[in-house]
């Protein structure tokens, strides 16, 4: 058994604002400078929409991600001959206009216009070009819906709907949307890695981020069109790539990454979970509708005797093993079965989850009285029958988190429904016992694991959301350098400022 650990992030969706706080928090700390105007290693999402890029899941269009051949694993992108070819010009790359031309105004012209009859005006331009633009797209252009005839009817998960449920969508009286933030998925078989023909994107042995060295980055960018996710970016301006870098210097410190310390809603859970290397050929190789299973199985359980034997002899440090039985990672994805990859058909193991949005049930009023539609009993049996009567089709949220398998996405539901009613129950008495006990027979849970979802869902503390044992990295470079010399070149940074070479 080859234990390793990995820092694992889970996006509760359901508590999600949409206020992009995380966005701008990031922006403000990693991508202020020159050439990474238009980066976003932090975006928030409305769905159903094209995202940001612009209809970054389509893989058709992209050939991002691996795909099955034979029996075998290879990258959508290309092969070794392939790679050669396309390494001066990439067919698959996104451009600008895929993300948006980042753009500023000449604030100079309403400051220091002359006093007159006429209205100062501040034209847009271009942060690339320095030259006039008129705006035609943003990374959240279309937020909460906007422009839904461009954007939302073309989200490619609404493929697999009818023509009568994609109507359905659109209607005023069923339309709904939630948010999706998303950041680098940290992946354990990661295609950016793959992808690279520099070799200069790699895994941290410690903790599974992955890093670009800026020092063996070549400009290439096979690792942007190799993510599935594109999260990956190129900085125009030192010629190098550049990417989310789950804030490891705050991490190796104690402190929380910037977008989970900023978090408006508290959705962001980060912990460590322990999984066996030597099954993740087996994992990225199952059948699509086993993928999410088979990720599940390669994540041990901390709290095993062999897996914490194993775990010692691979060199993980008791306070590694430790916080990983503390990890409310594991509990949401391995222990409780709510948290989901996004994608799995990507193949890549992503490493950050989501908890699905709780779906919104028609409604309507009677006699003054709110009314789930198709209730019975004054309304209340609609708390189990509100997976039937959703307004989003399991086999949308299926195409998003479980490659198409919507027994999964059901059963999430199912025991997210369970912990509804039970809190209803004890809150506002109003429901049974005997549908409290129907609901958790559905859910396949129990009153004792639904108040813990509850707990850790709405009354959380810090210290149980973030739950992350000090890095050591002097540990490690002893083994190489001297720490002492190394330690004032640690940090934040690089210790020679990139720039391009051409």
């Amino acid at each position: 058994m080859d234990v390793r650990a990995q820092v694992s992030m889970v996006f509760h969706l359901d508590k999600c604002i949409g206020c992009h706080t995380c966005s701008v928090a990031c922006k403000n700390i990693w991508t202020d400078r020159k050439g990474t105007e238009y980066m976003w290693w932090n975006n928030v999402e409305t769905k159903p929409g094209t995202g940001y890029p612009t209809l970054w899941e389509d893989q058709e269009k992209y050939k991002g991600g691996f795909e099955k051949s034979k029996d075998k694993l290879r990258l959508k992108l290309q092969g070794k001959l392939g790679a050669l070819a396309n390494i001066f010009f990439n067919p698959y790359l996104p451009t600008v206009d895929d993300y948006y031309e980042p753009w500023t105004y000449e604030y100079g012209n309403l400051f220091n216009a002359p006093e007159g009859n006429d209205q100062p005006t501040a034209r847009a331009i271009s942060m690339i070009s320095g030259k006039h633009m008129e705006m035609k797209a943003g990374p959240n252009w279309d937020d909460d819906l906007g422009g839904s005839p461009v954007y939302a009817e073309n989200d490619p998960n609404l493929r697999g709907l009818t023509k009568e449920e994609r109507q359905e969508l659109d209607e005023l009286k069923r339309m709904v949307f939630f948010y999706l933030p998303r950041i680098c998925n940290h992946c354990l078989n990661a295609a950016c890695v793959a992808a690279c023909p520099a070799g200069a994107i790699y895994k941290r042995g410690e903790d599974g981020i992955v890093l670009i060295s800026q020092e063996k980055c070549r400009a290439w960018r096979m690792c942007i069109s190799g993510c599935p996710y594109k999260k990956p970016y190129f900085n125009w301006s030192t010629g190098k790539s550049e990417k989310c870098i789950l804030c490891y210097p705050r991490l190796e410190s104690g402190q929380a990454p910037a977008c989970f310390h900023a978090c408006v809603g508290r959705i962001r859970y980060l912990g460590i979970l322990l999984y066996d290397a030597g099954r993740l050929k087996e994992a990225a190789s199952a059948p699509d509708d086993k993928l999410v299973d088979a990720q599940r199985d390669m994540i041990l359980d901390p709290f095993d005797p062999e897996v914490i034997a194993a775990a010692q002899a691979c060199g993980l440090a008791d306070q590694m093993i430790d916080a990983a039985q503390k990890s409310p990672a594991y509990k949401f994805v391995k222990k409780w079965k709510l948290a989901l990859p996004l994608h799995p058909e990507f193949r890549t193991l992503p490493m950050l989850f989501y908890v699905p949005p709780m779906l919104p049930v028609l409604a309507r009023v009677k006699d003054k009285l709110y009314e789930v539609a198709g209730a019975d009993r004054d309304g209340l049996t609609s708390l189990l029958s509100s997976l039937e009567q959703a307004r989003i089709p399991l086999r949308y949220m299926a195409s998003l988190f479980t490659a198409g398998n919507e027994e999964i996405v059901a059963a999430v539901y199912r025991k997210l429904i369970a912990v509804r009613v039970c809190m209803r129950a004890q809150r506002v008495k109003d429901v049974p016992e005997a549908e409290v006990q129907q609901a958790l027979a559905q859910g396949k849970t129990s009153l004792e694991e639904a108040e813990a979802i509850f707990r850790l869902t709405a009354l959380p503390t810090f210290e149980e959301r973030f739950v992350i044992p000090p890095m050591a990295r002097e540990m490690a470079i002893e083994q190489t350098l001297d720490p002492f010399t190394h330690k004032p070149e640690a940090g934040f940074g690089s210790r020679q400022p990139p720039e391009r070479k051409w």
